[in-house]
């Protein structure tokens, strides 16, 4: 959770690649992001296809709109923790699909509770802000089912029993299941001091927000 690794793909310096038509060369990259998904990293923590879930977990299958927002909290502690690598998928024809297919390589991350200190989260509207905050007193806000998917993540982070490298079709500690063969974490509790997430989806059985306010503002969290 508190580091990324990213990978470099090079091409041949010589030869000319063969002329193939516009279908081939799209489903060529797509099936290029899918094989992509074997190398992101667990040590970086934490859809629809990323969220893949099983055994009472929450049940959820969505298109995201390709808009990245920010979260942010001083404080994240959380029991049943699992991660592994997935793709969302945007609406079809979605205008922010750019050159990506509609496709976004993400990190996963589930956990059965969560409570967050101090949360924050904005999305850029285009030079206006929507931020929510909450938990900013007393109260934490807290969360069950929380997943979140998630393109970078940084904060000073630790975990008790730790299994790094299971399949992430076999994870048990927070009722979440990925892909089969992907590379996967999970480990009995986290915690996150001055977590900072961007995200593209998150989804809980339970939020609750104290002290929850929402507003427009030039910046972000």
């Amino acid at each position: 959770m508190a580091s990324s690794v990213g990978n470099t793909f090079e091409t041949p310096e010589s030869g000319s690649a063969p002329q193939v038509p516009d279908g081939s060369a799209r489903r060529g990259r797509v099936r290029g992001r899918r094989a992509a998904i074997m190398a992101v990293p667990a040590v970086a923590i934490t859809a629809g296809l990323a969220i893949m879930t099983a055994e009472g977990a929450l049940g959820v299958q969505f298109a995201i709109s390709g808009m990245p927002f920010t979260v942010t909290a001083t404080e994240l502690n959380g029991t049943g923790f699992e991660q592994f690598g997935g793709l969302d998928n945007m609406a079809e024809n979605s205008p922010n699909a750019g050159d990506t297919g509609g496709q976004v390589l993400i990190m996963t991350s589930a956990i059965k509770n969560a409570t967050l200190t101090k949360l924050c989260q904005s999305v850029d509207l285009g030079g206006t802000n929507l931020l929510i905050k909450a938990g900013q007193g007393t109260k934490k806000v807290e969360a069950t089912d929380l997943t979140t998917d998630s393109t970078e993540l940084s904060g000073d982070a630790s975990f008790n029993n730790i299994e790094i490298g299971n399949d992430a079709s076999t994870l048990t500690k927070a009722g979440v299941k990925g892909p089969i063969g992907v590379f996967s974490q999970q480990a009995d509790t986290v915690y996150i001091a001055n977590l900072r997430q961007t995200n593209y989806a998150t989804t809980a059985g339970v939020f609750k927000l104290p002290g929850l306010k929402m507003s427009f503002s030039s910046s972000g969290c």
